[in-house]
């Protein structure tokens, strides 16, 4: 690994042999106390910390503790001897707070070593962090790497610009109402007001006045008189999450404002001019509900003017790795956990698993495993992803591909009703293969 320019933040006593290191392309900052650190880490930032801890009694770890709580940025390597590790209290300060640890007497070469790997670290969260905010529209908790998110966000960088109807389409939590608010925040009507409304949520009696508003006395229960979603984000943006589940006599109205710019309040006939902007979010297939009549074909392409397919987490290569990381520092912050992060297993678990809810579920798993966690290091026990009995983790494309050969196998015995010949010429393959193939998938009966 490359060293030149790499800087060194030293905290301790002194001691001389710490000079060592000069002649290894580290620049060395010496501080002795928080306030030194805070200083140098303004003017001149380290990525590494190394601390001499000589045998410190509990009230030293206590102001040692709060220098490294104020310097989280600095990644930090201990510099101890023998007898400090002998010591439970500070052994367990040193597990709780540092990357690594160097025994005294100091040897060069091992401590470079030490040093170049807490380094590497220090640059990769650095990196991971930088990534986060990195691609287009960086609001609203949008992070991604993978080429499929690097596709949307070039995409409503273009949506943003322009005020036609756009629909969302996804898996539930993909992150549609992120997209839509990061939408509203990088248009033009970002000082105006974004109304979110849950289609699926509203009671279907309620619908008509929930959105458009009502005069009082117009219902039973209509005691003032009420302002609609949509008119109360004039001049701005309306969100319509599950526009599927709304009922059909209010899609005509829904209809007629989108065409004509204007509703009517229940109870009123007078028409009250509104200037919104609408996105419109689904998890279910909308052309299928328009082909089953459920939903209406002109409402459908009205809305449907732009559209922004949202990627299902399992296809957003590298993007797991990412987020886990990410929404486990915003938690163990939160909670103030001694968890230090993911094991290697619990990674690849979470990489190989299929996410059915998407980011949403990974938030739930990360934040449960960071309360529950009693090691050092989240395991896929704490993910709730452990291995079980008659229980799918993931699909490796091993996993796929073979499935999918054994039914296409089935399918052909089927249709041939068990003539192998037949079957096999079918298949396009010899009797011979389709025999072993059959036998391999354990779909040869005895008889």
């Amino acid at each position: 690994m490359n060293t030149e320019g790499k800087r060194l933040l030293y905290v301790g006593a002194d001691f001389p042999d710490i000079n060592v290191l000069s002649g290894t392309s580290w620049h060395i900052d010496k501080a002795r106390s928080t306030a030194d650190v805070l200083a140098l880490q303004h003017e001149t930032p380290s990525d590494v910390g190394l601390m001499y801890l000589n045998n410190p009694d509990d009230t030293a770890l206590h102001e040692l503790e709060e220098c490294l709580q104020v310097c989280q940025s600095l990644q930090w390597v201990a510099l101890v001897t023998p007898k400090v590790l002998e010591n439970n209290e500070c052994a367990e300060f040193i597990y709780n707070y540092f990357e690594d640890y160097h025994t005294l007497p100091i040897d060069t070469e091992r401590l470079r070593i030490t040093l170049g790997h807490v380094y590497g670290m220090a640059r990769l969260k650095k990196q991971l962090s930088e990534r986060q905010g990195d691609p287009g529209l960086p609001s609203h908790q949008m992070f991604g790497q993978s080429p499929q998110m690097r596709e949307l966000f070039r995409q409503l960088e273009k949506v943003a610009r322009v005020g036609s109807p756009v629909l969302l389409s996804g898996e539930s939590g993909t992150g549609k109402e992120l997209v839509a608010r990061a939408l509203h925040h990088h248009s033009s009507r970002r000082n105006g007001p974004f109304v979110a409304v849950n289609c699926g949520a509203m009671p279907e009696k309620l619908v008509q006045s929930e959105l458009f508003g009502h005069e009082k006395g117009a219902f039973t229960g209509a005691m003032t008189r009420k302002t609609g979603k949509i008119e109360a984000a004039s001049g701005g943006t309306i969100f319509l999450d599950e526009i599927g589940d709304l009922p059909y006599e209010a899609q005509a109205n829904l209809l007629r404002f989108l065409q004509e710019g204007t509703i009517e309040r229940v109870g009123n006939t007078e028409v009250t001019d509104v200037d919104v902007r609408v996105l419109a979010a689904t998890h279910v297939d909308l052309e299928k509900a328009v082909e089953q009549g459920r939903f209406r074909e002109d409402l459908y392409y009205r809305l449907n003017v732009l559209r922004l397919n949202l990627p299902p987490l399992r296809e957003r290569e590298g993007d797991v790795d990412l987020l886990a990381n990410m929404f486990f520092n915003i938690f163990s912050e939160e909670n103030g956990t001694k968890v230090k992060g993911f094991s290697k297993h619990a990674m690849k678990m979470m990489q190989h698993h299929t996410w059915p809810g998407n980011v949403r579920e990974l938030i739930n798993r990360v934040q449960r495993a960071v309360i529950m966690a009693e090691s050092r290091l989240i395991t896929p026990q704490d993910l709730g992803l452990e291995k079980r009995k008659g229980q799918r983790v993931g699909c490796s494309l091993f996993d796929v591909r073979h499935r999918a050969e054994k039914k296409v196998i089935m399918d052909a015995l089927t249709r041939a009703n068990n003539n192998v010949s037949e079957a096999s010429r079918v298949l396009g393959v010899s009797r011979v293969t389709l025999y072993r193939l059959m036998h391999k998938y354990d779909l040869v009966k005895s008889g």
